[in-house]
């Protein structure tokens, strides 16, 4: 059960109230009052909160752009990058809301164990396999080609975790391996070079793979890169579909 540790205070004109979930699981909600700034992102107040007021606050960023990911948190109730989220845009009456992502353990405060997110990459075999003897030469991929497209519709994630946190189906079955991996997954079984794809598809086809999405679409709705894990997904069932009328396992 969440608990507040502070108690709520009217706040000056212009302020906001900004309620941080601090500790781990079992931690709760503290209240914060920062002043209101021209092109305020919800980065910039967490910063202010752990360099001004509280610098036991833990999170996370890097390089505060949008190429890093690692910034992600809960806002108002959203999984967003807070680094290109603007305040103005979100606030709900002077009220912001900030927790660590969903579907993943507490390390402290906001900063989440990305850890098992990256344990069901290596499951989905999202890395690439040259075979046990690489071809000799390049092997040329026309950028017209239909796989290199399919390929190239999921290829920016950059891992933030965004869509993971979003899933409803990660929430219900922690053993699910997640929009990220199988988007992943689906960009290399276009790879036209690699050499990996039966047990891939094998790895992406179990009772935690591909057939357990039940394409609600919440991971493409939030991708903060505008990337479709949901189509990826789709491509897998289908590409996992063919391998059993084909005679696969």
């Amino acid at each position: 059960m969440n608990t507040r540790i502070s108690t709520e205070t009217a706040l000056p004109d212009g302020d906001l109230t900004v309620r941080v979930w601090r500790g781990a699981e079992a931690g709760g909600f503290q209240d914060f009052a920062t002043p209101r700034r021209a092109n305020q992102t919800v980065l910039d107040v967490v910063t202010e909160i752990q360099r001004e007021q509280d610098p036991t606050l833990a999170y996370r960023f890097a390089c505060r752009v949008g190429m890093c990911g690692s910034c992600a948190m809960i806002v108002n109730g959203r999984p967003r990058w807070t680094c290109r989220t603007r305040v103005a845009q979100v606030e709900e009456n002077g009220l912001l809301t900030l927790e660590p992502l969903r579907n993943l353990p507490v390390v402290k405060d906001l900063a989440v164990e990305m850890e098992p997110f990256f344990q069901k990459w290596t499951q989905a075999h999202g890395y690439f396999e040259p075979g046990a003897q690489p071809a000799a030469d390049f092997i040329p991929v026309a950028p017209s080609a239909p796989e290199r497209q399919e390929a190239d519709a999921g290829i920016e994630c950059i891992n933030c975790g965004v869509c993971y946190s979003a899933c409803d189906v990660v929430s219900w079955n922690p053993d699910y391996l997640g929009p990220a991996a199988l988007n992943r997954a689906w960009t290399l079984v276009n790879d036209v070079r690699d050499r990996g794809q039966d047990a891939r598809l094998a790895a992406v086809s179990g009772d935690a793979g591909c057939h357990s999405c039940h394409s609600h679409m919440s991971c493409t709705e939030f991708c903060p890169k505008g990337l479709t894990p949901t189509f990826s997904i789709a491509g897998l069932k289908r590409a996992t579909a063919k391998r059993i009328w084909k005679g696969g396992r």
